[in-house]
């Protein structure tokens, strides 16, 4: 039997450091599952493996896309699951590493299945998009799937300000005539694996101590100057990201310096809330204290293996 040991938490909670330690145990592969640690020119601010980290253990998925591309949670997953089950054909374990949660369930579930929506009406909703800004997507949202755009109001805000996937929502629901969430929660794909959930936790304050640090560090390691060669490129959509967007309101003279880092650390706090609100949902994920020895963790993914056989 193939087991996907699945890593999920909060950012800065220590996901990366247990990946490589299981996947050293297990003498296997890692495969990232961040969504922003796809693209080569965020290196800092989406906390990528360093050089050490990446030679301790062969990782997939990391800086292997640029900004510049047009690279969907859709496209990742018909990826990650060929290179996954390529790993298995060597390999019993491959260990999964991420604190993207759309991006972790594309991976263990697969997508719903949407039909083809006429390119027109695309084109349409894109162009309204370009005169008329977010505002337009939000409003179409909540005027065609008002359950929905609730539910994504509460559970990822974050959601209602990325344009690709807003505009996605609204043009099904413009070309369907039906809401967008009709089509979610239907029969998803078979996988040939099987997962092992593991989740990484801490107390609030110290959760949210190792996020202030983090970003200290990642200013002291030359932030200001990525986001600052980025700043030309501010509109494209793998750049709606904390750490960057505050930064670039920064260079907008919107925010002094001083504050747009308290910004990167009060929205990392907020990100890391939701996060954990989505991984809760998961009943099957097994939650662990960050400080956890790893071979206690161990023993949990071979009492969980046994079972399942």
């Amino acid at each position: 039997m193939k087991h996907l040991i699945t890593i999920v938490g909060p950012t800065a909670i220590g996901k990366t450091a247990l990946s490589i330690q299981l996947a050293n145990y297990f003498g296997c592969e890692i495969v990232s599952c961040d969504s922003r640690q796809f693209f080569k020119e965020m290196t800092i601010g989406t906390a990528v493996p360093n050089p050490k980290e990446l030679a301790a253990a062969k990782h997939h998925f990391i800086q292997n896309k640029s900004v510049f591309e047009n690279y969907t949670v859709g496209d990742f997953e018909k990826e990650a699951i060929t290179t996954i089950e390529e790993l298995f054909k060597t390999n019993d374990y491959v260990v999964l590493v991420g604190g993207s949660g759309l991006y972790v369930n594309a991976i263990l579930q697969g997508f719903d299945d949407f039909p083809e929506i006429n390119p027109e009406i695309r084109q349409e909703v894109n162009t309204n998009y370009e005169k008329l800004g977010i505002g337009y997507l939000q409003e179409q949202l909540k005027k065609h799937d008002p359950d929905y755009f609730e539910k994504i109001t509460v559970e990822n805000p974050q959601t209602l300000l990325n344009p690709q996937r807003m505009m996605r929502f609204v043009e099904v629901c413009i070309g369907t005539a039906k809401p967008y969430s009709s089509f979610l929660n239907q029969k998803k794909n078979e996988r040939s694996f099987t997962p092992i959930l593991i989740g990484l936790e801490a107390e609030r304050n110290v959760m949210y101590n190792r996020i202030n640090q983090r970003v200290d560090i990642m200013m002291s390691e030359g932030l200001l100057k990525e986001a600052k060669d980025l700043y030309p490129n501010k509109e494209l959509n793998a750049l709606q990201t904390v750490g960057y967007r505050e930064l670039f309101a920064y260079f907008d003279k919107e925010f002094s310096l001083e504050f747009a880092i308290e910004e990167i650390k009060k929205n990392t706090r907020r990100f890391a809330k939701r996060q954990l609100t989505w991984f809760k949902r998961d009943a099957n994920t097994r939650w662990f204290h960050f400080e956890t020895p790893t071979h206690q963790i161990v023993d949990y993914i071979h009492l969980k293996q046994k079972s399942k056989i």
